[in-house]
């Protein structure tokens, strides 16, 4: 099949396709040969003739593909407000600056939809951003670079952990093989924060001076993420990873930032008082954004943008934790 002409010669074209794709997918399309009756509308709203019905088959393969994986709205979440509830448009998840460092809550699936069809149409209006992606590590990187160019083959190069839900990830790596850009390991690994955690800042490489308020605010979070259950030192010492992990993003920020970023982290990363941003030079963070992506409710306000989406259902955390141990049985 012929591949369709180059996006970066029709931006509003390609903004057009995944605006139109989103309402195929809203309306139940599965079926890449339905899309024909879409094509109509793309060429009465792009003005862009020369789309054939081929080009626009070969176009909604990228932005169709995970489909069958959506438990939202996905695509369609960019352009029908009956997806999110947030405090400004949803059309608003849409990248202002060159430098997007994009946060999440990790388990929720409406979030990912939204920001997966913000991705596609940032690069499909002409962006070329480096992806950097805090659920790979480091030391990974070498690997990933020679990975088979499949979703599952950068994740299994990368050692992806079940701790993530990868069929959340997949869409944002898929453009990015189909565009060529790079997939960047942002974060530390295990080994490496537990060094950190016993040795301090400096001993693997990272900047040591850190603002008490910056350590006291990551600490009263993870000690508030913990349920209470942890104690002030040990608070502290996992302070200090959280501070390396967020010097790391930052560095590689930096690094691509002259092509321009999408950094996939979670929430707390990419807060402007205490993650990402505070790390960056100021001719970078100049050039960023930081978004918060929250679940209804969430008062945390240390973003230059907050998108809210309804809290996805899940157990109370802290209800184990909480739970007594169950007394030892005597031996038979």
């Amino acid at each position: 099949m012929a591949a369709p002409p180059p996006v970066d010669a029709y931006p509003a074209a390609a903004a057009t396709a995944v605006t139109i794709t989103a309402d195929a997918e809203a309306r139940g399309v599965r079926d890449l040969k339905a899309l024909a009756g879409f094509e109509v509308a793309f060429q009465r709203r792009s003005g862009l003739a020369a789309w054939t019905t081929r080009h626009w088959h070969s176009w909604a393969v990228v932005h169709l593909k995970h489909t069958e994986r959506s438990l939202c709205c996905h695509a369609a979440a960019v352009v029908l407000a009956g997806c999110v509830s947030t405090n400004v448009a949803p059309q608003a998840l849409a990248f202002q600056r060159p430098i997007v460092l994009l946060g999440e809550v990790h388990d929720n699936p409406q979030q990912h939809a939204l920001r997966a069809a913000a991705f596609r149409a940032h690069v499909a209006a002409g962006a070329r951003p480096a992806l950097l992606m805090e659920q790979f590590d480091r030391q990974h990187q070498a690997a990933i670079d020679a990975a088979p160019r499949t979703a599952d083959g950068v994740i299994a190069a990368g050692q992806g952990g079940p701790g993530w839900k990868w069929d959340f990830y997949k869409p944002f790596i898929d453009v990015a093989l189909a565009y060529g850009l790079p997939i960047v390991a942002a974060n530390v690994g295990r080994d490496e924060a537990r060094r950190v955690m016993r040795e301090g800042l400096a001993a693997t490489g990272f900047v040591a001076e850190v603002p008490a308020e910056v350590s006291g605010t990551l600490a009263r979070a993870i000690v508030a993420g913990h349920c209470g259950m942890v104690d002030e030192a040990t608070a502290d010492r996992m302070a200090l990873a959280q501070v390396a992990r967020d010097q790391q993003m930052a560095r590689a920020v930096s690094a691509y930032a002259a092509r321009g970023v999408v950094l996939l982290a979670g929430n707390g990363h990419v807060r402007t008082d205490v993650g990402v941003p505070r790390w960056l030079d100021a001719a970078t963070r100049a050039r960023s954004e930081a978004i918060g992506v929250l679940e209804d409710g969430d008062a945390t306000s240390a973003f230059d943008r907050r998108v809210f989406t309804p809290p996805h259902p899940r157990p109370d955390p802290c209800e184990a934790m909480r739970r007594p141990a169950p007394a030892p049985t005597s031996a038979q």
